[in-house]
């Protein structure tokens, strides 16, 4: 969720491999407003996609039971101050800051202009997919290619330790 002034939100929701990105307007930073403005999103979308969801330990989500009640799915908190439970949201929120930069009344965006602001990261090619687009891999349903690694030499070749010298 990215919070703006005046009390205002948006709720962003981002699906773990393809990186595919929904917003939602909500009215505040309630939890009743926030749950129904998840549901909206999630409505379009397959239940196989709607497993789970990650959300920080704020009171915006109080009200979860609803959710999980209305969507079949579970929802899961990270750990007090701990972001990177979270890192492909949180990456995601820090791209959108160049669309919803910080200080702006995010009120004033309608559901439509939010629309369009998810289809233009939703259609940036990502490194992490292999310079595909989260579109195209969200379309396809295949899993996105994976990264290359450094190895891990010590779980990898246990008895070479001298390759770390």
């Amino acid at each position: 969720m990215i919070i703006g002034t005046l009390a205002s939100a948006i709720v962003t929701l981002v699906e773990r491999k393809s990186r595919y990105t929904l917003l939602g307007k909500t009215a505040d930073k309630k939890s009743i407003s926030v749950i129904k403005a998840v549901i909206d999103q999630l409505a379009g979308l397959p239940s196989s996609i709607r497993q789970t969801l990650t959300w920080d330990r704020g009171h915006e989500m109080s009200k979860h039971h609803l959710l999980t009640a209305q969507c079949n799915m579970s929802v899961y908190f990270c750990d007090a101050s701990s972001p990177w439970q979270k890192g492909t949201n949180e990456n995601t929120n820090g791209l959108l800051r160049q669309y919803l930069p910080k200080g702006k009344n995010l009120g004033l965006y309608s559901q439509e202009q939010l629309d369009k602001i998810a289809l233009q990261l939703n259609t940036r090619p990502r490194k992490i997919l292999g310079f595909k687009t989260p579109l195209e891999v969200f379309q396809t349903g295949v899993e996105p290619p994976q990264v290359a690694r450094r190895p891990n030499f010590l779980r990898e070749y246990p008895n070479e330790k001298y390759l770390l010298t």
